[in-house]
């Protein structure tokens, strides 16, 4: 619900805050006082077009906010935590600015969102109805979740069950259709995961093959260089026939050092230090001698290596940088080459799935389209009897339930056949069978027309209310605006109008621009726009009225003067008329 509304810099107004409560709300004022600037207040704060033109003169942004109480829209706070916006107290801060240069941005709960975003958090809490603004039932598909709404519990049910059906059946459709339409790719996707395992299991590698392969290789075509680069540092580390070497110059300088160890404790540990060096030199001249002797060359050797290395390259090309990641591409190939191979069964699969979610599709949609038949007959009784009361005693409305025919299919196989019930094959869509549409005759023996086309703007209003009052217990709307939804109707039309605004704002709160002091006598709160002007800049303001101030306003509605007796005690004479219908209510 909304509970507060303030504008600053927009059209006439410059800076108003409008409290709002549950209930009836009126809006009067006198033409050009600023009325419209309220609807279009909305508008921004639920995500319309901004226009520029409507920032007021002078002023460099007009802006909007709109307090909301969200403790019991779980949905709509959701939204907003989801957006980053803040909640506090269950409150929520909607706002719009419109730059004078044509910017626009959007908050919730303080948060900064795009304009759409704001549309689509905004626009299930509030419903505009005025005479260039019914589109919202005007539309087929709302048309048809209003009827199952109004269908209860039953119809809420059937639908849920079908839709759950209908989204399976289409996941199936289109997994069959991609495994049935890629046969030929998956035959020569299976041709080629076959031939690459053959070749794969033909050479049969082993983890770390190739790098082992290439190091023996390199050893094998080097062998004589190795050979020699080994004995030369053998000879060097301990000659064999007494040259000069490491080992004895080791030595040498060894004992020469021990031989001065009792004079210096230093020179000592320095001798003991190459007695240790003497003995390393020793074991890696050992060491060496034997790696000099074990190599070979071998030439059989190195051209089966490089014969096999060959074969591993050819592998490593075509399925990886490394036979690890051949291997790897070999283990995910099998598993494919098993999909693949099991797609026959898939389809099978998928075909006897989808035959039986069609006859359950089927069988949902009839009783889903009963339901809607019942509920239909019903709406369109009260809806009617609704209408009786808003001096159109001739009018009749009615729900058209009806079917979208189709030929029968060559193969109920194919994709999206349409599907056969009570004996004639119809086409089916995400919420059911059904094209529901809301048709209007105004007068005695006039055909039923769709909304759009059979009512005039005075007689569209008054259908749009009726239809709103009879939905009211269903609607998942917290909140109703009718712009001058009165306009062209007087009289005794004018009175059920009020009754009906004010039946409805039993159930939601209700807030309506009106110039018919029959209408503004049934409100709860009374709200004045009043333009006042000094001499170059025009400005109005709102004015919750009291008691007296009512009185005054409905005599300026009734007959243009706030202080004619007359006026005023046929005004008071509304007021006690409004009063009472609503306590006997």
């Amino acid at each position: 619900m909304l509970e507060e509304i303030r504008i600053s810099g927009l059209g006439v107004i410059d800076s108003s805050t409008l409290e709002l409560g549950p209930g009836l709300t009126v809006i009067t004022g006198e033409t050009g006082a600023g009325k419209t600037m309220i609807v279009t207040a909305l508008g921004l704060l639920l995500g319309g077009r901004a226009d520029a033109g409507a920032v007021r003169k002078g002023q460099k942004s007009a802006r909007v906010e709109g307090v909301v109480d969200a403790r019991r829209l779980e949905s709509f706070a959701g939204g907003v935590e989801e957006v980053g916006g803040e909640i506090e107290d269950g409150r929520v801060l909607l706002a719009r600015s419109v730059a004078a240069e044509g910017r626009s941005r959007a908050f919730v709960g303080g948060a900064s969102v795009p304009i759409t975003t704001l549309g689509e958090l905004s626009a299930p809490l509030v419903a505009v109805h005025g005479q260039s603004d019914q589109h919202r039932l005007l539309q087929q598909r709302a048309q048809r979740d209003a009827l199952d709404r109004f269908g209860g519990a039953q119809v809420q049910r059937l639908r849920a069950a079908y839709v759950a059906t209908y989204d399976r059946l289409q996941a199936t459709e289109q997994e069959l259709a991609e495994v049935s339409g890629s046969l030929h790719e998956r035959a020569r996707e299976a041709d080629l995961l076959r031939f690459g395992l053959g070749e794969i299991e033909a050479v049969a590698p082993q983890p770390g093959e190739d790098e082992a392969l290439a190091a023996e290789e390199s050893r094998l075509g080097f062998a004589d260089t190795l050979r020699t680069a080994a004995e030369q540092a053998r000879e060097s580390l301990s000659a064999e026939h007494g040259g000069p070497d490491a080992l004895g110059a080791a030595a040498a300088a060894r004992r020469l050092l021990d031989g001065v160890r009792e004079h210096d404790s230093e020179a000592g540990e320095l001798a003991d230090r190459l007695a240790e060096v003497t003995y390393l030199l020793s074991d890696v001249a050992a060491d060496v001698a034997s790696y000099a002797t074990g190599i070979d060359t071998d030439p059989a050797r190195l051209a089966t290596v490089s014969e096999r290395r060959a074969a591993l390259t050819g592998l490593t090309r075509k399925y990886g940088d490394t036979i690890d990641d051949v291997l790897a591409w070999s283990e995910h190939a099998a598993r494919r080459l098993l999909e693949l191979d099991g797609a026959d069964d898939r389809i099978d699969q998928l075909r006897a799935e989808r035959a039986q979610l069609r006859a359950a599709l089927t069988e949902q949609a009839a009783g889903l389209s009963q339901a809607r038949q019942a509920a239909a007959d019903e709406l369109g009784r009260l809806v009617t009897a609704e209408l009786g009361g808003l001096s159109m005693p001739h009018a009749r409305l009615t729900v058209d339930v009806r079917q979208r025919a189709a030929q029968a299919p060559a193969s109920v196989e194919s994709p999206h056949a349409p599907i056969e019930v009570a004996g004639h094959w119809v086409r089916y869509g995400s919420s059911g069978i059904d094209e529901v549409e809301l048709l209007l005759a105004a007068n005695t023996g006039s055909e039923p027309r769709p909304l759009g086309k059979g009512a005039s703007g005075g007689e569209l209003s008054r259908v749009m209310l009726a239809i709103e009052v009879v939905l009211a217990a269903t609607s998942p709307v917290p909140t109703f605006v009718f712009d001058e939804v009165d306009a062209g109707v007087g009289g005794t039309a004018a009175v059920e109008i009020g009754r009906r605004l004010a039946r409805l704002a039993r159930s939601a709160q209700v807030l309506v621009v009106t110039h018919l002091p029959q209408v503004a006598a049934y409100a709860d709160t009374h709200v004045a726009v009043e333009k006042s002007s000094d001499g170059s800049i025009t400005s109005s303001g709102l004015t919750v009225l009291d008691d007296e101030g009512r009185e005054r306003e409905l005599s300026r509605m009734l007959a243009g003067l706030t202080e004619s007796d007359t006026a005023l005690a046929h005004a008071r004479e509304l007021l006690d008329v409004a009063r009472a219908a609503r306590d006997e209510a």
